[in-house]
């Protein structure tokens, strides 16, 4: 599994269920990436969509303890077996883990990469992805050269879990 995310100078994430920043480089990458793909998420993340709808062109997988949770077009998993055991029938560098923050920090042992889209600026935020750049299983293995967005800095990052 690839997390895929945009974080601030801090790892933010987010401020009350909606991103920081939106950079249209950014969302082009994360859609050219993940379309095709499979998109595993938090509840609150996919009710933090236009109209709480599923990505399209996608398999949208919801991970949350809410048994009665069904949105249509979704497939709903309440633990990690079941995620396991779901995305198994797909090749790992198709999964995409997409957020939230608490998934993020559940599922990012299962990942071997991520792709971070690291932004040099410091948001007000509530919720965080987990700071690779001072996790030692983490590496940090290719950086593109310095992207702008009006006076926005960032780089398009790819770490890769040691072995």
């Amino acid at each position: 599994m690839i997390a895929i995310v945009a974080a601030d100078a801090n790892w933010g994430i987010g401020l009350r269920n909606d991103l920081l920043v939106r950079i249209p480089s950014d969302q082009k990458f994360f859609r050219e990436t993940t379309t095709g793909k499979v998109v595993v998420m938090g509840r609150k993340t996919l009710e933090s969509f236009p109209g709480k709808k599923p990505l399209p062109n996608r398999v949208n997988i919801v991970l949350t303890r809410n048994k009665d949770y069904a949105p249509e077009g979704v497939e709903v998993v309440h633990d990690i077996d079941e995620l396991n055991k779901l995305i198994s029938a797909y090749d790992k560098d198709d999964v995409y883990l997409i957020g939230g923050a608490s998934i993020y920090k559940q599922l990012i042992g299962m990942c071997d990469k991520a792709l971070v889209t690291k932004i040099d600026k410091v948001y007000e935020a509530d919720t965080y992805f987990p700071n690779l750049d001072a996790d030692e299983a983490w590496e940090m293995i290719e950086e593109s050269d310095e992207q702008t967005y009006f006076d926005l800095i960032y780089h398009f990052c790819t770490y890769i879990k040691k072995n």
